[in-house]
């Protein structure tokens, strides 16, 4: 690829497979071999590097990259001027905002934040765990973490700052929540020199529309059935979820075709209601992408 217009910072490591799919399930197929740094990229106006999330932000804020995928903490620990574009809200396993929390052992006496004063806590997210501390008005060591920070407790340090999804982590390794200090999630962001050069803009608010979009459809299925038209009132009174449907009249005038969009949850509730008010020819699909 000789002139990309929008070079691109995509996260390696636990996020690299979900955002692949998430880039594949609104349009563009991106491939890269497992030794690879760089993706092959199905669209002449984009180039790429797989890189960790932790450096993205600086990446983008160099102008490096025009745009790139990180996560809000690593913004702020690495205090990045760029352009927030969107919230893109996934993880490797979830669609939840993930949370960084103070953790210290099940029977540890350290009860809250203050009780960290004269402590050492170890973390990956170093910067915001000083500031953050230094808010509450605790003066304690803070040291960077490798990785494996929740088996530190209580030998290395005395308590931990880490990111968790669902807290069960948290719990399998015997450890309490004394606090959280941020949520976070996913963000596509921007160079501001980019964000200023209204090609490059153009492309990039493409691509934040285009990720909004398959991740809302993510949760969400179409269905689309045939309906005797005098249940039609009844069943739409019934089903929220049907409140806008669209409506084809059929060749037969006493029935009509009905298509829409419902929460992938709500669909087996959904199903069997239709089917004892009339229904016919009940067809669920995937969706791919919902653009508002």
């Amino acid at each position: 690829m000789s002139n990309p217009l929008i070079m691109l910072g995509l996260p390696k490591g636990s996020l690299e497979e979900s955002t692949i799919s998430l880039f594949g399930r609104a349009g563009w197929k991106i491939s890269k071999s497992s030794r690879s740094y760089k993706p092959s990229i199905d669209d002449p106006e984009l180039d790429g590097r797989f890189v960790r999330a932790q450096e993205i932000s600086r990446y983008v804020e160099l102008g490096f990259f025009d745009c790139g995928l990180t996560g809000y903490d690593w913004i702020i620990e690495n205090n990045s001027d760029v352009v927030e574009v969107c919230d893109l809200i996934y993880s490797k396993a979830t669609a939840l905002k993930s949370r960084w929390v103070l953790c210290v052992k099940e029977d540890s006496e350290i009860k809250s934040v203050e009780d960290l004063n004269g402590k050492r806590v170890a973390t990956e997210l170093v910067n915001f765990t000083k500031r953050y501390l230094q808010e509450k008005g605790v003066n304690a060591e803070v040291e960077f973490s490798w990785g494996a920070t929740e088996v530190k407790v209580p030998d290395l340090v005395d308590a931990i700052a880490d990111i968790t999804e669902t807290g069960s982590s948290i719990k399998a390794n015997n450890l309490r929540i004394i606090d959280t200090m941020l949520y976070t999630n996913t963000k596509l962001i921007a160079n501001k020199t980019a964000w200023e050069n209204p090609e490059k803009r153009r492309k990039i608010e493409s691509i934040a529309m285009l990720l909004q979009a398959a991740l809302s459809a993510a949760s969400k299925v179409g269905l689309k059935m045939n309906l005797p038209k005098s249940s039609l009132n009844r069943i739409i009174g019934a089903l929220p979820a049907l409140r806008t449907p669209t409506i084809s009249q059929l060749s037969d005038p006493a029935w009509v075709a009905v298509e829409t969009i419902v929460d992938e949850k709500t669909v087996r509730e959904i199903i069997p209601t239709l089917k004892e008010n009339g229904a016919e020819g009940i067809v669920e699909y995937s969706l791919n992408k919902v653009v508002p």
